[in-house]
């Protein structure tokens, strides 16, 4: 039996993403050179650190 394109359209509908349940933290600018180029790291313990790519300055 064969589909018709109404009916193939709604068996594929893409459906509405879904809101986070946490906003994203916002990074803050390096407070060595104050370039906003900032990423984000795994520290040693688990722990959250960031690490300037513009300086190479890196934090916690």
């Amino acid at each position: 039996m064969a589909v018709s394109g109404a009916e193939d359209a709604e068996a594929h509908a893409v459906t509405d993403p879904v809101e986070s349940a946490e906003p994203f933290e916002v990074l803050s600018d390096c407070p060595s050179c104050g370039s906003a180029q900032v990423a984000q790291m795994l520290g040693d313990n688990g722990g959250v650190s960031y690490v300037c790519t513009s300086c190479g300055h890196s934090w916690s």
